[in-house]
């Protein structure tokens, strides 16, 4: 059976994404062209429109299509850590196992977090910002986080994920030093826990 028109479009759709993270390996999504994807493609360079309207929400696209399906993961490990050591070994697991298997759209977006167009730029920082509000939900259903505000929760999330964002960054960098990387943040966060279990809000 011939796939429907929707299904040609999601096609179309799927491959100009693919097709960006090809072209920007070693470059980078401002060096790219609409022209350049499409030739990739193997469409025109209209058809590009019926998907996208520039490379800049294109670029947009990428973070999504990375980001989400990540934070369900890592909300699936969250909602079932009985302890916060559970939370940290299942988040690194998750995030190191996804950095593998998708190791081109991490790269672009480390490499877009700081170089890429405004609207890319701002699509990575929201949803960092969002996994560390949803980091800081869950945590506050852990043992041993009750002293803790909603405030210094948020903090501790925030420092969390930045500890984790850090480790992405060093596993595209170099996957080989993966053992050691994971083992090293993971001891970073623990540090970090032991300090802010210990810490009594004043708020």
């Amino acid at each position: 059976m011939a796939p429907s028109r929707a299904e040609r479009k999601e096609q179309t759709r799927t491959a100009i994404l693919e097709a960006a993270l090809r072209l920007t390996v070693d470059s980078s999504l401002v060096a790219i062209s609409l022209r350049q994807v499409a030739k990739e493609v193997g469409i025109v360079p209209t058809a590009f429109y019926r998907h996208f309207d520039s490379i800049e929400s294109l670029g947009v696209a990428l973070v999504d299509e990375s980001f989400i399906p990540l934070r369900a993961l890592l909300r699936d490990v969250w909602r079932q850590a009985p302890q916060l050591t559970d939370l940290v070994d299942g988040s690194l697991s998750v995030v190191a196992v996804d950095v593998r298997r998708h190791a081109a759209s991490y790269a672009f977006i480390v490499r877009e977090r700081s170089a890429g167009p405004p609207r890319v730029r701002a699509a990575v920082r929201h949803e960092i910002e969002l996994i560390s509000q949803e980091l800081a939900a869950d945590v506050s259903g852990l043992q041993g986080s009750e002293a803790l505000s909603a405030k210094d929760l948020e903090l501790v999330a925030d420092l969390i994920v930045s500890f984790v964002v850090t480790t992405v960054e060093r596993l595209t960098e170099d996957p080989a030093a993966e053992v050691q990387i994971l083992a090293r943040t993971r001891t970073q966060i623990l540090m970090l826990l032991v300090g802010a279990l210990n810490w009594r809000s004043r708020d």
